[in-house]
């Protein structure tokens, strides 16, 4: 069973959003669903800070053993940070998917669109858990 914590918004396509303690700033990585899917995470590639993402627009992609996945911003804005620890460990994202797993931080362009994604009942329901 995937965990599925209750402090996050999610994606049908399976991103999460975390809101951080800077203001308008939200930290974006894939569930553990998505991880477990895909399998052992080789390669991630990743904007760079300063690149503007529209909603839903690709924003990298992830690479696994079974398959090559592209990732969704699930709000538009522009890439703060993205994590550099990836680079040298990419499997991060299997062990801490919510943690050190986290992919890139963005500064949300329109806040309202925050509120058109997923809470997490609705997404464990989608998943079928």
């Amino acid at each position: 069973m995937a965990l599925i914590p209750a402090d996050l918004q999610y994606t049908s396509e399976h991103e999460y959003v975390r809101k951080t303690a800077e203001a308008g700033v939200v930290e974006i990585g894939i569930t553990d669903y998505a991880q477990g899917e895909l399998g052992d995470i080789v390669y991630v590639a990743l904007p760079k800070p300063g690149t503007k993402c529209p909603r839903m627009g690709v924003f990298g992609t992830v690479e696994a053993v079974k398959a090559v996945s592209e990732l969704f911003c699930p709000v538009a804005g522009e890439v703060v940070a993205a994590n550099d620890a990836l680079e040298k460990d990419p499997g991060l994202i299997n062990r801490e998917p919510y943690g050190a797993g986290w992919m890139i931080r963005l500064r949300v362009a329109n806040p309202v669109e925050l509120k058109d994604l997923l809470d997490a009942k609705a997404y464990e329901a989608k998943i079928g858990g």
